[in-house]
């Protein structure tokens, strides 16, 4: 118990440094907050009565309709949430982004909207993006009402060629039982925009279906809003293109094709399964460490309000794009404004018609909301706290996701720092080190076959650690030989095929204010002569400082060498030795370009051309990226591009920092079930850089110090209780420090 009151005692005093910080961070976070189910019950029911509107269910069966596709937490200007955050005033009143589909009317389209105030919204009113560019009824995405029609096509499709499929891959996609067929569908769906046009994947419905496709793909466009005038427009089978379905059977029954047979489909294959098989590498019956609390929590969960070890910040799970974080604080000081995920896509390769044309942007498949259950044990410690998400897409009434994100500390199994001092003489003169405990925030985005899993890391040394791990199923196609040019056989007709992920985050830093600067540091040689030896010179390296004082100078190219350091300082603070508080941004990643710079669906991801690009904060610039790139990524209504073109100064002012990393995927064999997290991890760190004047961990009382003392009886000094608790050890800390020849 005294070691959780000393700790508790460690995180209130930390803020305790600058009370109304603290107070005002609290009052303030939940600006940030996501809506309530009961305010997006209100917001839905304010819009339905608007008769003008036209509004019906989102489940109603047509595709002409006008109905509500999204409701999520529209933010406030920054400007009025830092009058609550650092001022203690009245908050923003909160407001809901609507997106509404119009498709019952003349000119189909998509309008969004702001509406508020909340709990008691009485007026709405539309929401433009920057480039004040329509949006195109086209560019939506798709919904599970439109799904259902595809669906019904596709039986169709396949009850033409049924005796095809059947003896073709044992499957059926009508009227089966146990050997189904399901399916993918591809994106983006077309070559231009304006276009609906979706290549279809077929699939044995079993376990783990993304890595059985049968050799089967169909293109149907159905940009029609009555189904009935859906077309097909273009089969694939086994290699080859037919111009129609009818075009296939009839050259299948007249055997004027290469025919496919795949090999009978064994139910006892555990191919695609999680279920374990061979000789256990380990005792069976026996459960792998554990993290435990022996001695309580250390941090504080307030709703979205959360306090550990000097840190504090809001969070939200914005359900167009996934997990952000506000008003991060460390000891009372604000270091960032927002640092939030803006986008995922994973650009693909292939020979089958699906796997080229696949290049997904998981903005659009609303990567926010497949924030499912995550698994104690598995997903998050045991001693975890898990929260629960809700989120109004696609549907008439807010969805719970129970447990769907999860907080807790742990131990890295490695030390913060530690220094064993030898006496050169088989002892030595003190050993001291400090454990590394890092709080966790997490979620997940299971965005149809890939998982990936979201975290933010808190260290007690002042850095911050964002991080994405790539796990699930690979998106495989049917396997020919002219695949081989992009990726691995991973299964006797499946090929595993090659990607490039790349994710984009928001870094708006606010350090020690909001007036900021930044600027790079690189290395190079110097050659002088030795002021000590004439006769020699010294080749030594030399810190270059560049500054960055426009928006173009600070946009970094793939393809063009990285600065060393990139570096984020107040030029108006400094620490104890004079050099300006700042921080600096260190990747962790593997990433490259998917696409040459303006290539067709490059226009939308133009974010991806740059690892690191700086600008000046704007309210109007709020996202890289939007829930319509996906379908229409050739004329894009968020371009990133836009937001450099005016190339401002960026000297002394409110800085955002737009960050790109990733990277390759060739899958191989050892990707079969699902691609494993280690070495598919890539992020960023946030490191200070001169924003303390010592590291801030020392504030830690988990340091213990070890001395020799009297008859060689080590002295070990130490801050919080010699026993951990019998859940870890029941014995007392122990160390010798000798070394002797034996």
């Amino acid at each position: 118990m005294l070691f959780f009151c000393l700790l508790l005692a460690v995180i209130i005093n930390a803020s305790a440094a600058n009370p109304r910080s603290r107070e005002w961070a609290h009052h303030g976070s939940s600006i940030f907050a996501d809506l309530t189910s009961e305010e997006m019950r209100v917001v839905r029911d304010y819009l339905s009565s608007r008769k003008e509107l036209g509004l019906s269910p989102a489940k109603g069966k047509e595709l002409k309709k006008n109905s509500i596709l999204l409701i999520e937490l529209q933010l406030p200007r920054k400007e009025e949430a830092l009058r609550a955050l650092d001022r203690g005033h009245a908050k923003p009143p909160r407001q809901a982004r609507v997106v509404v589909q119009f498709g019952r009317q003349l000119q189909p389209n998509i309008t969004e909207y702001i509406v508020g105030p909340l709990p008691f919204p009485n007026s709405y009113q539309v929401r433009t993006f920057r480039s004040n560019r329509p949006i195109k009824f086209e560019s939506r995405p798709i919904s599970l009402v439109e799904y259902a029609y595809l669906d019904a096509m596709l039986k169709k499709i396949t009850a033409k060629a049924h005796q095809l499929l059947e003896e073709s891959t044992g499957f059926t996609f009508n009227n089966c039982t146990d050997r189904c067929l399901t399916f993918s569908d591809i994106a983006p769906r077309g070559l231009a925009s304006g276009e609906r046009r979706t290549w279809i994947m077929l699939q044995k419905f079993v376990e783990g279906y993304f890595i059985h496709p049968v050799g089967f793909e169909v293109l149907i466009n159905h940009r029609d809003l009555d189904p009935e005038n859906w077309t097909v427009e273009k089969v694939w089978y086994n290699g080859q293109y037919f111009d129609s379905v009818d075009d296939l059977v009839e050259r299948y029954d007249n055997g004027d094709l290469l025919k496919l047979k795949l090999p009978e489909h064994d139910e006892q294959d555990l191919y695609s399964t999680y279920i374990p098989r061979g000789r256990s590498n380990t005792p069976t019956d026996i459960h792998g460490p554990k993290l435990v609390e022996p001695q309580g929590r250390r941090y504080r969960v307030d709703k979205n309000f959360v306090e550990y070890a000097g840190w504090s910040f809001a969070y939200r799970v914005r359900s167009s794009a996934g997990l952000q974080i506000f008003d991060l604080r460390f000891n009372g000081e604000r270091i960032a404004y927002e640092i939030s995920l803006q986008e995922a896509i994973a650009f693909y390769s292939g020979h089958t018609p699906a796997a080229m044309q696949t290049k997904y942007i998981d903005a659009g498949w609303a990567m926010g909301t497949v924030t499912y259950e995550l698994a104690p044990g598995i997903d998050c410690p045991e001693i975890a706290t898990f929260l629960d998400l809700h989120h109004y897409y696609d549907t008439d009434k807010p969805v719970l996701h129970k447990n769907a994100l999860c907080i807790f500390e742990m131990t890295t199994a490695m030390p913060l720092r530690r220094h064993f001092n030898s006496n050169f003489h088989g002892g030595y003169n003190f050993f001291g080190g400090l454990e590394n405990h890092v709080l966790v925030i997490r979620t997940t985005s299971t965005v149809y076959n890939y998982d990936y899993i979201w975290d933010f890391y808190f260290y007690q040394n002042g850095v911050m650690e964002s991080r994405v791990s790539a796990t699930g199923y690979i998106h495989a196609t049917f396997f020919t030989q002219e695949g081989l040019h992009y990726g691995n056989k991973v299964y006797s007709y499946v090929l595993g095929n090659l990607h490039t992920h790349l994710i984009h985050y928001k870094v708006d830093l606010d350090i020690s204010g909001r007036e900021n600067s930044f600027e790079t540091m690189s290395l190079k040689f110097e050659n002088f002569t030795n002021p000590w030896s004439p006769n020699h010179t010294i080749m030594q390296s030399r810190l270059v400082r560049t500054q960055r004082p426009t928006e173009r100078s600070a946009a970094f190219r793939f393809g063009k060498k990285m600065p060393r350091y990139l570096h984020f300082y107040n030029p108006n603070e400094s620490n104890k030795w004079g050099h300006k508080k700042g921080y600096r941004i260190q990747f962790n990643s593997h990433a490259h370009s998917v696409l040459p710079r303006g290539w067709q669906e490059e226009n939308g991801i133009s974010w991806s051309r740059y690892p690191l690009a700086v600008t000046r904060h704007k309210d109007s610039e709020a996202t890289s990226s939007s829930i319509y790139t996906q379908n229409d990524p050739w004329e894009p209504v968020v371009s990133f591009e836009d937001y450099l073109r005016n190339n401002e100064d960026i000297v002394n002012q409110d800085l955002v920092a737009w960050v790109t990393v990733g990277f390759l995927h060739i899958p191989h064999s050892e990707d079969i079930p699902n691609t494993a997290t280690p070495g598919n991890a890539v992020g960023f760190f946030l490191r200070p850089f001169n924003f303390f004047d010592e590291d801030p961990s020392l504030l830690s009382r988990n340091t213990v110090i070890v001395r020799p003392g009297k008859e060689g009886k080590p002295e070990v000094q130490r801050w919080t209780s010699e026993t951990v608790g019998h859940c870890v050890s029941d014995k007392p800390f122990f160390y010798n420090g000798t070394y002797v020849g034996i």
